[in-house]
């Protein structure tokens, strides 16, 4: 029920930026609203919390996002907490994005390396990723020095594991059946 529900405004909204030539400007408000609730677990709980008035987190949603979101972004999330679907906000925004992405040809693709790519590097693999996907890439990239080289591709449910880690573990596992490498 919850993506459904998170879908069928989703789905208003993204009709509405059609409408007002605004979905870049919703876009990147969408990624402001979600950043702010992944970055605090304090406002996904008053959101969700059916004892504290909806009132009271219009307030709180309006002192956080005015200045920072369009005021049609505002309107929208005024919108929710009028019809009590507040708790589907976070739900609603990373639909929206979603919708938005599928509708544009776009994937986001979060790239796990254990140094930071070069312009030449991250312009060669969006260009594999792009040939493969057959979609426009985004891209975000997260260091982690345990993959100790190589990199890991997460699109979607879909992992493309490159690391030099993952190759070792292939490696003993080919070695450990008795397999020639």
């Amino acid at each position: 029920m919850n993506n459904k529900i998170s879908a069928r405004y989703a789905l208003s909204l993204l009709d509405i930026t059609e409408d007002t030539d605004s979905i870049d400007t919703v876009t990147e408000d969408a990624r402001t609203i979600v950043a702010a609730l992944d970055s605090s677990v304090q406002l996904r709980k008053l959101l969700v919390n059916p004892v504290i008035k909806t009132k009271l987190k219009a307030s709180v949603l309006d002192e956080i996002f005015t200045g920072k979101v369009s005021e049609d972004t505002l309107k929208f999330i005024r919108f929710i907490l009028d019809k009590n679907r507040e708790e589907y906000l976070y739900g609603i925004m990373r639909k929206f994005l979603d919708l938005r992405n599928e509708k544009l040809g776009i994937v986001d693709v979060q790239v796990v390396t254990v140094v930071e790519f070069n312009d030449k590097q991250e312009k060669e693999l969006i260009r594999k990723l792009e040939s493969v996907l057959d979609k426009k890439v985004q891209m975000r990239f997260v260091i982690d020095t345990n993959i100790i080289g190589g990199f890991i591709a997460k699109v979607g449910d879909t992992l493309y594991d490159a690391s030099v880690k993952n190759q070792l573990v292939n490696l003993k596992r080919q070695l450990l059946q008795g397999n020639t490498v």
